[in-house]
């Protein structure tokens, strides 16, 4: 059954209305009712704990809305797999370029340059909006963080839980200059990256955001991988719908798997998520003896 559906059903059954709900979640009104109208996808449950508030006022069972919610982000998800990435906008690119190392930014411009949203404009992209979310993500509960910068820019509290709710949301195909000017501007110090390991390295803006820098660094795990990850592998760690609740060990077996003349999709990437976490494809490990 639809959440929204649901969720309507039980006001009605309770005589609560769409400002009860918003008040019991935390957000604003007009969120609520952009998502009872289904004009906005539900979040994603392991980044958002109003589930459970509007669970909790609605009186439903524990984790009800919550799987709902998952299972439409999936079908959503289906339709969205086979289309083409649009190039970043302007202004984003440009906001991603201005916080580059002076000293590479003319190398790296010429690279964006030659493809409208190549390899290394995504990667780097990820990299930045996933440091930046877990920034969000981190903070959402906490007031004092929420209410500085809804100050900043010039919002309620609820509607700066809107705004990070949707930000957390975002992946880097539908990044816009809104995102840019919340977020990234503020919380992205500056950017540098070894275009021969792929290491980047980020400084975070140390006023508003814990941990001052963060580096990523790519292996190489075995002899096997010498021809660098699969481009499905690497969709799928671009899009957080399909990535955002993996595992750092669930990533390792992930790129460990190897194909010789076949090239796997973001699709089948998710799907061996999947099945990894089955417990139905797995026999329960046995006892040790007893040493008595």
């Amino acid at each position: 059954m639809d959440i929204a559906l649901i969720i309507k059903n039980r006001l009605k059954e309770l005589r609560l209305g769409q400002r009860d709900l918003a008040r019991a979640a935390d957000v604003t009104e007009s969120y609520i009712s952009q998502l009872l109208t289904q004009k906005k996808l539900p979040p994603a449950p392991n980044r958002t704990d109003m589930y459970e508030k509007i669970g909790r006022a609605l009186k439903l069972p524990e984790g009800q809305l919550a799987k709902l919610a998952e299972q439409q982000r999936r079908d959503q998800l289906r339709k969205r797999l086979g289309d083409q990435p649009t190039p970043l906008l302007h202004n984003v690119r440009e906001l991603i370029l201005r916080k580059c190392h002076p000293r590479k930014t003319k190398q790296i411009r010429e690279i964006f340059e030659k493809q409208h949203f190549g390899e290394l404009e995504r990667f780097v992209t990820q990299k930045l909006l996933g440091v930046v979310q877990s920034v969000a993500r981190q903070e959402l509960d906490n007031p004092t963080w929420m209410c500085k910068v809804a100050r900043l820019s010039k919002k309620s509290y609820r509607q700066m839980r809107v705004t990070v709710l949707e930000f957390l949301d975002t992946t880097i195909f539908d990044l816009s200059n809104e995102n840019c000017i919340a977020f990234l501007d503020p919380l992205i110090e500056s950017w540098n990256i070894d275009l021969a390991t792929f290491c980047i390295e980020i400084v975070l803006n140390r006023r508003v955001a814990p941990g001052h820098h963060k580096t990523f660094e790519f292996m190489e795990r075995g002899p096997e991988k010498t021809s660098g990850e699969e481009p499905g592998l690497k969709d799928f760690l671009q899009d957080s719908l399909l990535s955002g609740d993996a595992t750092e060990q669930e990533l390792v077996f992930l790129r460990s798997l190897t194909f010789e003349n076949k090239r796997p999709t973001a699709l089948y990437y998710y799907r061996e998520l999947q099945s990894l976490r089955d417990p139905l494809h797995f026999q329960p490990a046995p006892r040790k003896p007893s040493t008595r």
